[in-house]
């Protein structure tokens, strides 16, 4: 009898512990989203692993601004094209290292579209579009889950937040996604 009690409170811990494991990035990315709409810079600030954030961002506007630059015909007969894959990465570098902030990612989750460096501050009080932009949640990989923001006016583009696992049940936000929907 008491074998059995053992056998059957194990699985049920194994599997609390499964759905907990699965249900965490949930909660996360539920906690993040609401850190943003509130403008929780606090929160923000634990949920989020700027370093990381900052390079992901910088590698897909970088890759953005080539792929750009590759379809302008007239840079290309110019001779600038070459120059311009050289210049981006920095451009990009400096720009990103300066607006990503716990503001310009609560503005993102709001309007549903990646971090401009020429948003002024009279933009910033703009009102939020956050019933206009569509949220979908899904895991990437074991330990990846995207929160993928998609503006009702914009639905051919997309801003898909990264968040890594950290340990077994944390999750930070540390890269995001810019590619169009499939």
């Amino acid at each position: 009898m008491n074998q059995k009690l053992i056998i059957r409170l194990g699985g049920a811990a194994v599997a609390v512990f499964v759905l907990a494991y699965a249900a965490s990035p949930l909660l996360a990315a539920r906690s993040l989203v609401q850190a943003a709409k509130t403008g929780n810079e606090q929160a923000l600030e634990r949920q989020v692993d700027f370093p990381a954030f900052r390079a992901s961002l910088k590698a897909e506007l970088s890759d953005r601004m080539v792929a750009e630059m590759r379809k302008d015909s007239r840079l290309g007969d110019s001779g600038l094209s070459g120059l311009g894959m050289l210049l981006a990465p920095t451009l990009v570098s400096g720009a990103v290292d300066a607006f990503v902030t716990p503001q310009a990612i609560s503005v993102m989750v709001q309007e549903g579209r990646a971090p401009k460096p020429d948003v002024s501050p009279q933009s910033d009080k703009a009102e939020p579009r956050q019933d206009k932009v569509h949220q979908s949640w899904g895991y990437r990989g074991l330990n990846t889950f995207a929160v993928t923001l998609t503006r009702e006016d914009q639905p051919d583009e997309q801003v898909s937040l990264l968040m890594q696992r950290r340990g077994v049940f944390g999750w930070k936000l540390a890269g995001i996604d810019l590619s169009a929907p499939n």
